[in-house]
């Protein structure tokens, strides 16, 4: 049997990931990371959660984006307590 403990991604939403996204990079930054236009031009999390359902390149980076977040030293440091489960 495969162990996913070790998945970052492991029992975490789309929806979440886009909701820990946004409020770590805010829109505007999160637009200039992944290029795509849900995040430039009116964005929400709906909006974005049912382009990238259907998108799997931009769900790939999005889903980059967040592990790279997760490993990094400063939100290592700040994340808020319910992180706790990444």
């Amino acid at each position: 049997m495969h162990d996913q403990s070790h998945d970052p991604l492991h029992g975490i939403t789309l929806e979440k990931v886009l909701i820990r996204l946004e409020s770590h990079f805010g829109w505007d930054k999160l637009g200039q990371e992944v290029e795509i236009r849900c995040f430039t031009h009116d964005p929400s999390i709906k909006s974005s959660l049912k382009f990238l359902r259907r998108t799997p390149w931009a769900r790939t980076k999005v889903e980059a984006l967040y592990i790279s977040m997760l490993e990094s030293p400063w939100y290592k440091e700040n994340k808020e307590p319910d992180d706790e489960s990444s």
